[in-house]
């Protein structure tokens, strides 16, 4: 009689993150996972305690993924602002996994690297060290928030991207000017969520940078 095969650790990451290139976090499950497999559930709990252990696995690969080849260059500054477009770039490849950082987190060797290079920026900043706890997790919340707010709007279907869209338009072209006046002011000039994220990206990024940079002795 044939043993059943023994996944690896590296092949049940794989088939998870497939997974959830189709399905996100709230409707992924050990079981589904198992099944994709060909084995059954109790076979994975000898690698992950629980899903939630799982995902924050499968999170931490990105983060590898986004730090591999990685060297800092430039000022603090440059450092981490070529960080969170590193970051932005490899959870758009996998936007499922965006949410999954955000709310899971990562305790593996990806997240290790990612906090490396944001505190050791932040020493080289000329910022006092009790301070710099404080500032790092400030940039880690307002990093964690961007990727995932950018990656929730590119899993939507060109359908729902256009519904969204079109439900802008009424919303803010057709704002009743007297019940909402400066949304009616403002509604030429108001773009929707999808435009210029990038830009946005640096842009509210470099505020939090600036903001640090004015506290320097």
């Amino acid at each position: 009689m044939t043993g059943r095969r023994r996944w690896s650790t590296e092949e049940i990451l794989d088939t998870a993150a497939k997974l959830l290139r189709t399905s996100d976090a709230e409707s992924f499950s050990v079981r589904k996972l198992a099944a994709a497999l060909g084995t059954d559930s109790s076979s994975l709990y000898r690698h992950f305690r629980n899903k939630t252990e799982l995902l924050r696995a499968v999170a931490d690969r990105i983060l590898q993924a986004a730090m591999d080849g990685y060297r800092p260059e430039g000022d603090w500054k440059q450092r981490i602002t070529a960080l969170g477009l590193r970051l932005r770039e490899a959870f758009g490849e996998q936007p499922q996994l965006a949410a999954v950082w955000g709310r899971y987190g990562s305790g593996g060797t990806g997240s290790r690297l990612v906090m490396e290079e944001l505190l050791e920026a932040l020493r080289t900043s000329g910022l006092p060290d009790r301070e710099i706890p404080a500032r790092y997790h400030r940039v880690v919340i307002l990093l964690a928030a961007l990727v995932s707010s950018e990656a929730g709007i590119s899993t939507l279907t060109p359908e729902e991207y256009e519904q969204g869209m079109e439900q802008f338009r009424v919303a803010v072209l057709g704002a009743d000017p007297e019940r909402f006046p400066a949304l009616a002011h403002f509604a030429r000039d108001i773009r929707p969520l999808g435009a210029d994220r990038r830009a946005a990206f640096e842009e509210i990024l470099a505020a939090q940078l600036a903001d640090i940079e004015a506290r320097i002795p």
